[in-house]
């Protein structure tokens, strides 16, 4: 990789933003020189563009090998890269078969060959007796382990069970590993499905803030008692956020995520029938919403990342409106950035807050923090260039994930992404792919 040299007028650094020249060798930041250097390379100024990391993603459902027609690799990562992600974290599920062997494991990482537009690491997954397969999936690469409370939509992923966690999380502990965990202990009542299968309201109803908060309670007291490093995906009750706030001031090591859709939307603004709004746990209120914003600005929360959760537009139900039998899960990768620098904006947010959100405690999740989420010498050279002022209506023409479905769709936003660069390589500009197939592997370090 050639010397090469990028100068912004806002360059997003850890000390804040300032005009910079982001020296670039073997693709890795060497230096942080004052705009105005002379060095002896070629230099791309891109004006009062901010540049940013690359945003890093640590959960995602890619769906591949098994189900690839609602996503996989190609579109995945592709669609992530407009979108300024360099990184991605794979779920264990929704491809079939799922990751909870290492034989299961070798079949998703060969499926990735010639395909991997972004860098892509993978977790592992906890389900009824594979605790021996747990050290085998470290020895593999995995970053770290999810488990589902509930049923996950996917026969293949039954939900684990506090005994099934109790086997695993010591080996986690020992190897200071996270888990990740969907949060909900559910209820067997499906007496909300003689409603209204169409009203959003019946839906929200049916999936209680308790479900949460109890799921929370047990995982805090595991925590506490083994060790593991837990982590809570996809946040949406914040009657949960209080005691999460104790666990963490407690000195536990428990992480927490929230999602852009509970950011971005209200359950007041979603009518029936709009089941690309359906996911799980649901999109609540706007005054449970606003205490998540109030959360995520203090620090409770550690970060937003998508759950980008796709699927055809059948299993979306979008003909029928029926909320019972929809797929929950919203497709979402390639808006990350702009959808939440939008709701944040208008928050009073900084783009260090939003480099802090999608960029730096990801990466600190998924074990890269000592080399990605952040523009500082000794770290590879992801990044993106972006005009946060811009503005963009979001069409299907626009999505390059596989499927089009999306709340999100005639939506305007804040943000435009003009250039992605993986390991100081331009592999992205604006609306053109120009360098596919740079994504590597990741496994912790």
């Amino acid at each position: 990789m050639s010397d090469f040299a990028l100068k912004s007028q806002r360059v997003v650094t850890p000390e804040g933003v300032r005009p910079a020249l982001i020296l670039i060798r073997e693709g890795r930041i060497a230096d942080l020189l004052p705009i105005d250097a002379a060095v002896d390379c070629p230099v791309t100024d891109v004006g009062h563009r901010a540049v940013l990391p690359g945003v890093i993603d640590p959960h995602v459902h890619i769906n591949e090998p098994g189900r690839t027609d609602w996503e996989g690799f190609n579109t995945a990562t592709r669609a992530a890269l407009a979108g300024g992600l360099t990184t991605l974290v794979d779920m264990p599920l929704n491809s079939s078969p799922v990751t909870t062997t290492v034989t299961n494991f070798e079949l998703k990482l060969a499926a990735t060959e010639g395909q991997l537009h972004t860098n892509c690491g993978f977790w592992g997954g906890i389900v009824p007796g594979n605790a021996g397969e747990v050290e085998g999936l470290i020895a593999r690469g995995v970053l770290g382990f999810k488990a589902f409370l509930t049923h996950s939509g996917i026969d293949e992923f039954p939900n684990a069970t506090e005994a099934d966690l109790r086997a695993v999380m010591p080996i986690l502990a020992r190897y200071n590993l996270p888990l990740l965990v969907h949060c909900e202990l559910t209820t067997e009542d499906d007496t909300w499905k003689q409603g209204d299968k169409r009203s959003y309201p019946n839906y929200l109803a049916s999936r209680p803030k308790e479900w949460e908060d109890e799921a929370v309670a047990l995982m805090i007291r595991l925590c506490r008692e083994t060790g593991c490093p837990t982590h809570i995906v996809h946040l949406s009750s914040a009657s949960s956020i209080a005691p999460l706030a104790a666990a963490k001031a407690e000195g536990l090591p428990i992480t927490v995520e929230t999602g852009q859709h509970y950011l971005f939307f209200n359950a007041e603004d979603i009518r029936d029938e709009q089941t690309q709004f359906k996911c799980a746990p649901p999109i609540r209120e706007k005054a449970n919403n606003d205490q998540l914003w109030a959360a995520l600005q203090a620090g409770i929360i550690d970060f937003v990342a998508t759950d980008h959760s796709p699927a055809p537009p059948d299993l979306k139900q979008i003909e029928t409106g029926d909320f019972t039998t929809a797929w929950g899960g919203i497709a979402s990768l390639q808006l990350a950035l702009p959808v939440l620098w939008t709701a944040a904006a208008q928050r009073g947010a900084t783009l260090p807050d939003l480099v802090r959100w999608l960029c730096e405690n990801p990466a600190k999740l998924a074990g890269q923090s000592h080399h990605k989420g952040r523009i500082a010498n000794g770290y590879d050279a992801d990044l993106l260039v972006l005009d946060p002022d811009a503005e963009f209506t979001v069409t299907e023409k626009l999505i390059l994930h596989k499927h089009k479905v999306s709340p999100y769709l005639g939506r305007p936003l804040r943000g435009v992404v003009e250039q992605t660069y993986l390991r100081g390589q331009l592999v992205y500009n604006r609306p053109d792919l120009v360098l596919p197939n740079s994504g590597q592997l990741l496994a912790r370090r």
